[in-house]
């Protein structure tokens, strides 16, 4: 069994050596160009196309959750990837937990008004704000997949309310869940809290618009905890300054790094984080792939298959 690697980024010793000992039987080595030789499994993030352009592969895993960029190629280059080869996504390998972690302090930091009274701390203003109610603070998730349900689990412990949309049925334990685009509206309606974690395909693209944020409660708050191009940057600035959004937490944007000069960084009411909400922890990421290989290798389907035409 012949398994190529290629990360722009990671460093492909520690992933090589971590999987030889997860799968000594297997061959693996770093993909570099030139690389025709046999492979049957292909682990990648953002790989040349000529990487697995012509392969026979059993299958191919994406190094993240968002398989956007792989995607992208495939719209622009089809033949990218053989027909029938299937393309497979970290479902959470440590992912959830993260986003369950960003989720619940911003959540319980406006729910708590610390932001604000950090800022009456910064005035050397001494005043009670009145507290809020639980049964009022109600959160959305926009994406009901492995992540969201995650996210929503962590937050109905605290007691709030949690609803999701997705564009197909789902049902979460203890989640009001609505899905379609004739029940978007309604979601919205019922959102306080809207927590963005829909997969970056043509359809979601600028779905965080101004028309969609004039839907929410009033002065509700947004995360963004998905791609950048699902937010209208600029919608949201007029959001924020029309008082429709009380505040928001951004963890990923249309350019990044974010420039100097963009108004986010100057905006009391943003918090920034630069795209490390939820990253790939190693050891769990190798023990989903050497795992799902092996069911591959039996003839079993392991979970996380992306289904390409939907794109997530």
């Amino acid at each position: 069994m012949d398994i190529i690697f290629y990360h722009p980024s990671f460093s492909a010793g520690t992933w090589i050596d971590g999987l030889q000992q997860r799968l000594p039987e297997a061959r693996i080595r770093r993909w570099q160009p030139g690389d025709d030789a046999p492979a049957d499994y292909a682990l990648v993030r953002q790989p040349p196309v000529e990487m697995l352009k012509g392969r026979r592969l059993k299958g191919v895993f994406a190094l993240g959750a968002g398989v956007d960029d792989i995607l992208g190629q495939l719209r622009e280059h089809p033949d990218m990837l053989a027909a029938g080869v299937p393309l497979f996504r970290l479902e959470d390998t440590g992912m959830g937990r993260q986003m369950q972690e960003y989720a619940v302090y911003h959540v319980l930091g406006w729910f708590r008004r610390f932001p604000e009274y950090q800022k009456q701390k910064n005035a050397a203003l001494w005043r009670d704000l009145p507290g809020r109610g639980r049964s009022d603070f109600s959160i959305g998730l926009l994406g009901a997949g492995v992540l969201g349900s995650n996210v929503a689990q962590s937050l109905l412990a605290w007691g709030f309310p949690v609803s999701s949309w997705s564009r197909t049925p789902k049902q979460t334990d203890g989640v009001t869940c609505y899905h379609g685009p004739q029940q978007l509206g309604e979601f919205l309606a019922t959102t306080r809290v809207l927590i963005n974690l829909l997969p970056n395909t043509p359809q979601t693209v600028g779905i965080l618009n101004r028309a969609l944020l004039s839907q929410l409660k009033p002065g509700a708050f947004l995360i963004n905890l998905a791609r950048g191009a699902h937010l209208v940057e600029t919608d949201l600035l007029a959001a924020l300054e029309a008082g429709e959004i009380s505040a928001a937490a951004l963890d990923v944007f249309h350019q990044e790094p974010l420039p100097a000069d963009h108004p986010f960084w100057s905006h009391a009411d943003i918090a920034i984080t630069p795209h490390n909400a939820a990253v790939t922890l190693p050891d769990e990421a190798m023990d989903f792939i050497a795992r799902s290989i092996r069911q591959c290798e039996s003839g079993e389907m392991p979970s996380g298959r992306v289904d390409i035409s939907r794109g997530y």
